[in-house]
């Protein structure tokens, strides 16, 4: 009879063997309940393993974030199907965050914060899934922003220029040209490399219906990626907007490439956290704020950069766009993003109403970056501009007072005169770098300052064909082309005069009063006026 120890430890051997060859163990699943819906965001009790910024998942289907974590509940904001979520229901936590596709089958789409086609075309073929909440890159993976973004407005590109790889803050009281500035230098990288990403945050469905037609229209729609949060999308998903068109444009920065990324805007970006964050009861600061605002757009921003060459060389240039109250610039969400950014682009409510547009505050303005992004081709020709400007509207305002002033001073304030012409440009036509160059060249030569002021838009329109007959090669420049030779400068001061004088003689007096050589009609190619 076999020893009762030896049985017993045969019986181990067994069990265990047995065990190891089977899958018995069971499938652990946390199920959470619904305390309290409504407006958009969700209490739930019940999972007490729960993560922050984890993605949850309803019996429905809806999704959520989780954005509050207590001792007993987690506070969710709902990302879809809002209605489906009632008190009672169930919930599950994934364990993971939320992730957007992400490929180039997105260019020339329009989706939403979660990556869903709102276009009515194809579905869409992700290439991967990557989270809405990645790390910016370290400080030993950056290079310095020194390749210039041209815009195509030449108050920005003369006076502001942006580089590739910048977080410049476009501010002002609302419609004073914010969004029609983004647009423009989003149509003017059609004839460019960049690939541009707009995110459209709580904005009506009419205003983001305009923007995709003016750049379906005018611009490079097959190299642009429209991402939408409407203003009667969910709360979640408003909030959520920036983060996944920032990391829908990392894919494209980490394959090389520069991209420019639009945020339209962040103060109501902010005003629907603060909305979120009320509706959880979490404690409110300054103005209602939650107290991590600040972070939350420092988060987003700072992904914004240029890579160094070993990490393939891409650049995120991030355009923010922020609303101020009466021209306030010291509220609490401006300051923020002021500190935060490496400029800003002040647009000016007077200068609006005056038809100066873009409504540019050339002395408010500023970009940290400087003349190191500045287009080689525009240094030498704008070194004294931003003085000039600034004397001449000293000037100006000192002579409305009907002071007598002397034949120097008469000439400053007419060349000053010339300077806010060109800096006046229409909508929808941006110019390139060597037109730019031209006018700014003229303008030094004092070439313009026999020409009327309602003689300048006309020249603009015909520079162009002018320089297409007479010195081709100068709209070829790029951001990247050298600065002009002292044979194109010589050829241009050759050339420009007598052109220039064109315009002068246009506007004299006819033999009947008239103006000769005028008409009442605009040119063909006059684009439309600023919105």
């Amino acid at each position: 009879m076999p020893n009762l120890t030896e049985r017993f430890q045969q019986w181990v051997r067994e069990g265990r063997e047995h065990l190891e060859g089977a899958t018995l163990a069971p499938d652990l699943d946390q199920v959470g309940l619904v305390m309290q819906a409504g407006d958009g965001v969700a209490t739930v009790q019940g999972l007490p393993d729960c993560r922050l910024d984890e993605l949850l998942i309803f019996d429905g289907g809806a999704r959520a974030q989780v954005i509050d974590l207590d001792v007993d509940r987690v506070g969710c904001m709902l990302l879809s199907d809002v209605q489906s979520v009632v008190a009672g229901s169930r919930v599950r936590g994934t364990g993971d965050v939320v992730r957007v596709p992400v490929g180039p089958d997105l260019l020339g789409r329009v989706v939403d914060a979660m990556g869903r086609p709102l276009d009515g075309t194809n579905p869409l073929r992700a290439e991967d899934f990557v989270p809405v909440e990645r790390p910016a890159p370290a400080i030993v993976d950056r290079a310095l922003v020194d390749c210039p973004l041209a815009t195509g407005l030449l108050a920005i590109d003369a006076t502001i220029p942006l580089g590739r790889g910048q977080r410049e803050l476009i501010i002002g009281d609302r419609a004073t040209g914010k969004t029609a500035i983004a647009v423009d230098t989003i149509i003017n990288q059609r004839s460019s490399d960049v690939i541009c990403v707009y995110a459209a945050i709580g904005q009506k469905s009419s205003s983001v219906a305009q923007v995709l037609d003016a750049i379906r229209r005018y611009g490079a729609p097959e190299r642009c990626l429209f991402v939408v949060g409407a203003a009667d999308a969910a709360p979640g998903l408003q909030w959520l907007t920036p983060y996944s068109a920032c990391s829908m444009a990392e894919y494209f920065m980490a394959q090389g490439r520069d991209v420019l990324l639009v945020l339209d805007d962040l103060t109501k970006h902010a005003a629907v956290y603060r909305e979120i964050s009320l509706l959880l009861r979490r404690p409110p600061g300054r103005e209602a704020y939650p107290g991590d605002i600040f972070y939350i757009h420092s988060r987003l921003l700072e992904r914004a950069a240029k890579l160094a060459p070993e990490r393939g060389g891409g650049s995120l240039t991030a355009l923010p766009i922020a609303e101020t109250q009466g021209g306030n610039l010291s509220a609490y969400i401006p300051t923020n993003l002021i500190s935060i950014t490496d400029g800003q682009i002040y647009l000016d409510a007077g200068l609006f109403h005056d038809n100066q547009k873009p409504a540019v505050n050339v002395g408010k303005s500023v970009s940290r970056v400087g003349g190191q992004a500045q287009a080689n081709v525009l240094k030498g020709l704008v070194e004294s501009l931003r003085l000039e400007y600034a004397q001449f509207l000293e000037l100006e305002v000192f002579t409305r007072f009907g002071t007598l002033v002397d034949e120097r001073t008469r000439r400053l304030i007419e060349h000053g005169r010339r300077i806010r012409s060109l800096l006046n440009q229409p909508q929808f036509a941006p110019l390139s770098l060597g037109e730019q160059s031209v006018l700014l060249l003229a303008l030094a030569e004092g070439l313009l300052d026999t020409v009327p002021l309602a003689q300048i838009e006309r020249l603009r329109v015909g520079l162009r064909d002018f320089l297409s007959e007479h010195c081709p090669e100068i709209l070829e420049c790029t951001e990247r082309s050298a600065t002009l030779s002292d044979e194109l400068r010589t050829r241009l001061k050759q050339k420009l005069p007598a052109w220039t004088a064109s315009f002068a003689a246009a506007s004299r007096p006819g033999p009947y009063g008239a103006a000769s050589g005028t008409t009442d009609h605009q040119p063909d190619r006059l684009p439309a006026g600023r919105a």
